[in-house]
């Protein structure tokens, strides 16, 4: 079962706090997106602040971030402010987790994702 949001609740949802405060795990967007993830491994979330799913998983990618240490990159990409790149990869549904290398994708995740998952899908892509 996958476990994820694919639409964007009403305007008086109350948003959460941002999900990317680690400072191990780069913030993205439409801008920086394709200069951060053109070389070496990177795992990219896609999540929403006004996900819960997304809010589960962000702790997550954060301790995934800080067991992989210097080995990849690890990103998080808000689909609201980066609209171009959520439609480049046929994001539909968050939290989506990407893992690219050499700005190609290698594995994807749609849904809450374990650490043990990700890390392997990363390691196995290096």
């Amino acid at each position: 079962m996958v476990t994820g949001c694919d639409k964007k609740p009403a305007a008086d949802a109350a948003p959460a706090a941002d999900a990317a405060a680690e400072s191990s795990v780069l913030e993205l967007d439409d801008a920086t997106f394709a200069a951060q993830t053109s070389q070496g491994v990177v795992l990219v979330d896609f999540w929403a602040p006004w996900c819960p799913p997304c809010r589960m998983q962000g702790p997550i990618v954060d301790a995934v971030a800080k067991q992989l240490g210097e080995t990849a990159k690890v990103a998080k990409v808000n689909v609201d402010n980066a609209k171009a790149t959520a439609q480049a990869f046929g994001i539909r549904s968050i939290p989506t987790l990407v893992v690219l290398k050499d700005g190609k994708t290698v594995k994807s995740f749609t849904g809450l994702t374990q650490a043990d998952a990700l890390v392997s899908a990363v390691k196995e892509a290096l």
